[in-house]
């Protein structure tokens, strides 16, 4: 296995210049991100407004023109994204500077002449070399996301093609306006000879967390339907906001790259938040929990699969993150490369910058085998559980270190685990079909096994296998029967919007108006700031309207209670969280009160609303989630390392108290469900 080494350029000390500093630590005086923006020309605004209903008006007879051309209707959000882009800035006030007016101007006339070619069947962007603007359909949300390439003089789509990953950094008034105008004129820090380089939008200022994480693997769906690429020469890189977004990637994801090369940024949250923030922090147990998700100090492991070359300015008070990362993986045997410009702030130092390309250059020429000697992974969710050949099944314990070394040798896999209870072998296919192999699990028996022949480096065979007492038995792929955590199906309540979604608004009448008060201003903020975080316009329908094609295809968000939400009432009897009614005994007296009974405890049902993650009983591949969007709120987005999950699977809110910029409320219950979604016997630690 590769070892890398340690390697400074120069090493001084760190000057601290605060940034954002202790300014943007009071939750009660948050600024407003994006923030608010110019008042432009009255004339102006007109001309833009006809235009994007022209524009509309066309994009919309288009989709009905293509529909017998199923391979030109799938290049429309090509055009698409030009007038999302214009509309986001004049339907929300998103002009930062009198220049974007003509910005504007200029994106609609390029996003008409992109729909006179498609409609010619002539898309020339397609073909195109040099700066291309791309853009494909969410899943999550079905809005059209942009993206950026650089596509080579020399690209030959008859061969694979290096593909660098740039994730951009921190930009607070980066719309889709401001990012497409600068993907049209700038090529970036990066373009090795010969590479195609991607730069994602990332659905704005999130760090390329949640829907921003999926956002890139959206990305590389579409680049790779679109251009040959190299699965094997793919290059994760970023600086700043995007050193911290690489540090995620490389650790969640260690064997999709080929190298990684973060710069600055952030690798954790609350260290960072110390050291660049000022701020300390004092989360409640379970908030401490989730940072598991995001902490990339937690993963530190993984990246023994993966070559590493960070960067940092010496004077960059974000070199902490390559620190402390370096520090994590030194506990663990692990060297981190770590070129360190001199005298040099938040930027590239010019022959530090050449040292780091000369690194990942070498790294992608390296070939790597089919199937690696050998594997360590560590993951404390199944979110995240590839890593090779390996594929993590089932956990013991969510948010609690699971790890599996592995090595393959001589035709047998060995794999030692602690805290995992489910696990993959996947074997790649080769050209001899009587070629046998063993797999032992924790010095178990052997399990021997034949795959097909196929083609070279293919998956030719999943063995999979589940831990029975102390003992591994080998089972068919099926799931487990009844509820369990599997992947994508873990929680927490984040995590039902980094898929397809759907907000389903109540039209009954609520149990208590004050609760119901609070579930219509919870739903309007989660729908607002979908859009403005996320850059997406949630699906929302009402609860009547609820089919069963959306059950089956969508997490299902569902804002109320069992009486004025009806898809809720449904389901209500199969939830851990039940409205039900009890008869009250006062003196002689008898009376019929509603209560909210959550794992045998009650509460006010004219006080508190319960918010959780849960599978769908009518389609338990899928989430409900009740009365919650996005977890993190207006005071995180002042930090991006604050924007990580707020609560875990479950919550009960108390309403008395009102929303803010942290909380929906007083939080008086929450907790994780266990490994096979029921109630633990206790919420804390």
């Amino acid at each position: 296995m590769r070892r890398l080494t340690s390697l400074c350029v120069l090493l001084v000390p760190l000057a601290f210049v605060f940034a954002d500093g202790p300014a943007d630590n009071i939750p009660k005086d948050v600024r407003p991100i994006p923030p608010k923006g110019i008042k432009i020309p009255d004339a102006d605004l007109a001309a833009l407004k006809s235009g994007l209903t022209d524009f509309r008006k066309q994009l919309d007879d288009a989709a009905t023109t293509l529909k017998s051309k199923p391979e030109l209707l799938e290049l429309l959000p090509d055009v698409e994204i030009y007038h999302k882009a214009v509309r986001y800035a004049v339907e929300y006030d998103e002009f930062y500077k009198l220049a974007e007016v003509a910005t504007a101007k200029a994106l609609l006339e390029a996003g008409n002449k992109r729909l006179a070619e498609l409609l010619e069947g002539k898309p020339s962007w397609t073909t195109a070399t040099g700066l291309v603007v791309r853009g494909y359909k969410s899943k999550i949300d079905g809005s059209v996301q942009p993206y950026g390439l650089v596509i080579p003089k020399e690209y030959d789509a008859k061969k694979p093609a290096r593909l660098d990953f740039w994730w951009h950094g921190r930009g607070e008034t980066l719309t889709e306006l401001d990012f497409i105008n600068g993907r049209q004129k700038s090529a970036g820090e990066f373009t090795p000879a010969g590479a195609i380089v991607v730069h994602p939008y990332g659905r704005y200022c999130n760090a390329n967390k949640f829907a921003g994480e999926i956002d890139s693997l959206e990305i590389l769906d579409h680049v790779k339907k679109n251009y040959a690429i190299d699965s094997s020469k793919i290059v994760a890189r970023g600086f700043s906001m995007g050193g911290a977004a690489c540090w995620q990637y490389a650790v969640h994801y260690p064997t999709l790259w080929a190298v990684a090369a973060p710069g600055a940024g952030f690798s954790e949250t609350p260290e960072f938040l110390d050291v660049f923030q000022n701020e300390k922090v004092s989360p409640p147990w379970y908030e401490k929990k989730l940072w598991r998700m995001y902490n990339a100090t937690d993963y530190a492991q993984n990246i023994f699969n993966l070559p590493t070359v960070a960067y940092s300015g010496a004077d960059d008070k974000q070199k902490q993150a390559a620190d402390v990362m370096a520090r994590e993986m030194k506990k663990l045997g692990l060297e981190l490369t770590h070129i360190i410009g001199p005298k040099t702030g938040h930027s590239y130092e010019k022959e530090a910058k050449k040292i780091v390309n000369e690194k990942v250059d070498e790294a992608v020429k390296e070939i790597r085998p089919v199937i690696a000697p050998e594997i360590r992974f560590v993951t404390y969710t199944l979110r995240y559980n590839r890593c090779g050949w390996l594929v993590i099944d089932g956990l013991e314990k969510h948010w609690e270190r699971g790890f599996v070394h592995g090595s393959y040798k001589e035709d047998t896999f060995t794999l030692t685990t602690q805290g995992v209870s489910e696990l993959t072998v996947e074997i790649p296919a080769g050209p001899d079909e009587n070629v046998s192999f063993q797999i032992v699990l924790d010095a178990g028996a052997a399990e021997k096994v034949t795959p097909p022949a196929g083609k070279v480096g293919h998956l030719a065979m999943s063995v999979s296998f589940r831990k029975v007492g102390l003992r591994w038995v080998k089972i068919e792929k099926a799931p487990a029967e009844g509820l369990a955590k599997v992947h994508g199906l873990q929680g927490p309540i984040d995590d039902a919007f980094m898929d397809s979604f759907i907000m389903v608004k109540p039209t009954g009448k609520p149990m208590n108006e004050m609760t119901g008060k609070w579930v219509e201003t919870e739903m309007k903020h989660a729908i607002q700031h979908w859009r403005k975080q996320f850059r997406g316009d949630a699906i929302i329908k009402n609860d009547v309207d609820i089919t069963e094609a959306d059950i089956k295809a969508n997490n299902l968000i569902l804002w109320g209670d069992s009486k004025s939400n009806a898809f809720l009432a449904k389901i209500a009897d199969k939830l851990p969280a039940k409205w039900v009614s009890v008869e009250v005994i006062e003196g002689m007296k008898r009376r019929t009160e509603s209560r909210l009974e959550f794992g045998g405890q009650g509460f006010d049902i004219t006080k508190h609303v319960p918010v959780m993650i849960y599978p769908n009983p009518l389609n338990p591949k899928k989430y409900v989630v009740l009365n919650s969007g996005f977890t993190f709120r207006e005071y995180d987005y002042l930090n991006n390392a604050r924007q990580v999950s707020k609560l875990p699977d479950y919550a009960v809110i108390d309403v008395t108290t009102p929303p803010n910029s942290r909380y929906p409320g007083k939080v008086v219950r929450a907790g994780f469900f266990d490994e096979k979604w029921q109630l633990q016997k206790n919420d804390g630690e």
